[in-house]
């Protein structure tokens, strides 16, 4: 019953949008902190083109008053999920006006506490009706306009240009007025509030470009949004199309669900991107950066028409991202990207078996393998036909709804290609065209050299031994340094010993942390050369070689944690984390000291900070005391909150120290003092 009411729910909007169209909002809004709560005076304006009985406006659990349509008013029906009009509308151009209250438990999230936390929402997929009475129905699109009153201290963001910020009689409120020029459909609203910093930037075209950073982060400016500018110049050269928007700001907010989101105009993604200069060099934000901008054309300004079709979106913003990796790093960057990609796809079509065409298709194919059909393509037709049909694509149905058909026909175009056959086999059957990928990629000849280096993994070195040295003294892209030293993995150290020496003297960060990662047992004559890692300008290969330091050599632990006692790492620290659970975990280290490091990674497992941070700090304190009940109630406390990653580790992690009496015991003494959310949660799992 519930697939037949979703399929008559979708009958019902899309009959909707055919005889109503809703062109405009203005919205006023309250966002409450405290109550986690929005509230606002809605005015919609909409055209009848014929006749309908009831009118629908998407709204999930949300109060309703002061309904009214024509400047009168109406009578209404509030079913819980939708507001449903039946009478005061007419043929031709229609106001509606109404304020509402909605305490969304999905979509919109409340982060931090009061003074310093942020406000985010993230409609896609969840949709945007949870917190903004809008249309779920990505067909309907509208101008959104948003004013936003909240804190003077902090700074609101919306999508369009700013027109202006009043400031608020009440004393310590503002008023920031967001304007539109351009429909677009619901999912893609956004707001994010919080204490930001901003950086300015113009393309060549003229659209300003902002760049936000929390307060604290503004040092990390420069490694965050490295190449913002050149992806964005090099996206309108290559598309052919104009950016499509007035504006454009990316934003990062804390414990966001997914490395990025392509709201018009202002993109929100994950703190986790933002990066000092080392943080660069093992997390960067670039590829995330161009996906989400080439969704401003690719899911923004053309919108897929239903699941079916997803691959419009999700699968172009990929390969564009790739298209902008290769201007910046170059031909082997790009094919080893496609390889690395055409290997997991392959991988996983003996159990990932939902074609392209699907609305219920993989993460994986919809981006990835919706990426290498659109690679298959331009190969197979020419870069400039691609463009050619690209650009007419656009160009055509720019800030309408597409479908599959409607791209191909634009192909079909400018070029003989069998668009039916490349439809029937890339994107209508299951699994991965192995064979054509490898034909394509072996034109690039790092590529084939990368392939028939990983032929030897079963030679003995001794016959590979003068070719591994030589890779390593080359100029030679980085994968196949790491391929040398990944194959050295299981040989005895006193074969491979020169070879890891010239690993680790060619300077190739990459190549270091390779043999950081494969290096199970230091030998004492490798021990200097293996201690210049703790130097390495990446955090990955400081913690792999700090814990292996650490683990290997007993004798040297105290000078090795005064030499590492002020590293940090990346925004979920981990660096400090493993530096103080080694610190607590070395007999005799600063027996002093010993209760403020504990108490310090406590913190760090509370809601004060970042899932990443907490679960890490949570692991390794379980680690340090498998009975700790210190923990236990931040542990506890994951099972509500909104990451889902996070809220699972947290279930997981219960069940298992549930098996054990004493922690089961531990817990039901708990129960009694949290808050009621958590107890339903944790009872839930007794």
């Amino acid at each position: 019953m519930k697939y037949i009411f979703l399929f008559i729910s979708a009958f019902v909007f899309a009959q909707q949008t055919k005889k109503v169209d809703f062109t405009t909002m203005h919205a006023h809004l309250t966002p409450n902190a405290a109550e986690k709560s929005i509230s606002g005076k809605v005015v919609y304006d909409f055209v009848v083109k014929s006749k309908i009985d009831t009118i629908k406006i998407d709204a999930i659990r949300m109060e309703f008053s002061e309904v009214k349509l024509n400047g009168k008013t109406v009578a209404y029906k509030n079913s819980g999920k939708s507001l449903n009009l039946y009478k005061g509308f007419k043929k031709g151009k229609n106001k509606l006006e109404f304020t509402y209250l909605a305490k969304p438990k999905q979509t919109m999230y409340f982060v931090g506490d009061l003074s310093t936390g942020q406000i985010w929402t993230q409609g896609q997929g969840k949709y945007t009706s949870h917190w903004l009475p809008s249309f779920d129905d990505v067909k309907e699109k509208v101008v959104f306009n948003l004013s936003v009153e909240y804190r003077n201290d902090f700074t609101v963001l919306s999508n369009g240009i700013l027109k202006d910020v009043a400031f608020n009689s009440k004393g310590n409120l503002k008023t920031w007025n967001y304007n539109m020029q351009k429909p677009m459909s619901s999912y893609l609203v956004m707001l994010a509030i919080g204490k930001y910093t901003k950086q300015t930037e113009t393309t060549n075209s003229g659209t300003p470009l902002e760049f936000y950073l929390k307060e604290g982060d503004q040092d990390k400016f420069a490694s965050t949004y490295k190449y913002s500018k050149e992806i964005f110049d090099f996206f309108e050269r290559e598309i052919g199309v104009n950016y499509p928007w007035e504006i454009y700001r990316q934003v990062p907010v804390m414990d966001f669900l997914y490395a990025g989101m392509e709201n018009t105009t202002s993109t929100i993604f994950a703190q986790d991107f933002v990066v000092d200069t080392i943080g660069f060099n093992d997390r960067t934000y670039t590829n995330v950066n161009a996906h989400e901008l080439a969704h401003q054309w690719f899911g923004d300004m053309v919108t897929a028409q239903s699941g079916k079709h997803h691959w419009l979106q999700e699968g172009f913003a990929t390969y564009y991202a790739l298209l902008a990796e290769k201007e910046l790093f170059g031909e082997d960057h790009f094919n080893y990207e496609l390889y690395q990609t055409a290997e997991t796809l392959q991988r996983a079509s003996k159990t990932d078996t939902i074609p392209l065409m699907n609305e219920k298709a993989s993460s994986l194919t919809f981006y990835q393998k919706g990426a290498w059909a659109l690679h298959y393509l331009r190969e197979s037709i020419g870069a400039e036909n691609f463009r050619t049909a690209v650009k007419s694509y656009l160009k055509k149905y720019g800030f309408q709804n597409v479908n599959t058909d409607n791209f191909l026909d634009e192909v079909k175009k400018v070029s003989k290609f069998d668009t039916g056959k490349f439809k029937k086999t890339w994107l209508e059957k299951s699994g991965f065209e192995i064979q054509e990928a490898l034909t394509i990629l072996k034109k690039n000849k790092f590529i084939n050299e990368y392939l028939s280096l990983s032929e030897l993994y079963e030679t003995p070195l001794s016959e590979k031994k003068n070719q591994f040295e030589a890779i390593l003294k080359s100029e030679n892209f980085y994968p196949l340094k790491e391929e040398v030293v990944y194959q050295l993995q299981n040989v005895p150290f006193e074969e491979k010993k020169d070879i890891l020496f010239l690993a680790m003297q060619s300077g190739n960060l990459k190549a270091r942390q390779a043999v950081a990662a494969t290096l199970k047992e230091i030998p004492s004559d490798f021990k200097e050369q293996y201690q210049s890692l703790l130097s390495d300008a990446s955090y990955i290969t400081r913690e792999i070689a700090l814990k292996s330091l650490w683990q290997q050599f007993p004798e040297d632990r105290f000078e090795l944690l005064n030499k590492t006692n002020t590293w940090m790492g990346f925004n979920d620290k981990n660096l400090r984390v493993t530096w103080l659970t080694l610190a607590l975990a070395t007999k005799d280290y600063k027996n002093e000291e010993k209760v403020n490091y504990y108490d310090e990674l406590l913190d760090y497992s509370s809601p004060k900070y970042e899932a990443n941070t907490r679960q890490y700090a949570i692991v390794n304190l379980l680690y340090l005391n498998k009975t700790d009940q210190n923990v236990l109630p931040n542990l506890v406390s994951s099972l509500v909150h909104h990451k889902w990653q996070f809220s699972k580790f947290g279930r997981d992690k219960i069940r298992e120290l549930m098996k054990q009496e004493i922690f089961k015991n531990y817990f039901k003494e708990l129960l009694p003092k949290l808050p009621d959310n958590e107890k339903v949660q944790l009872e839930r799992l007794f």
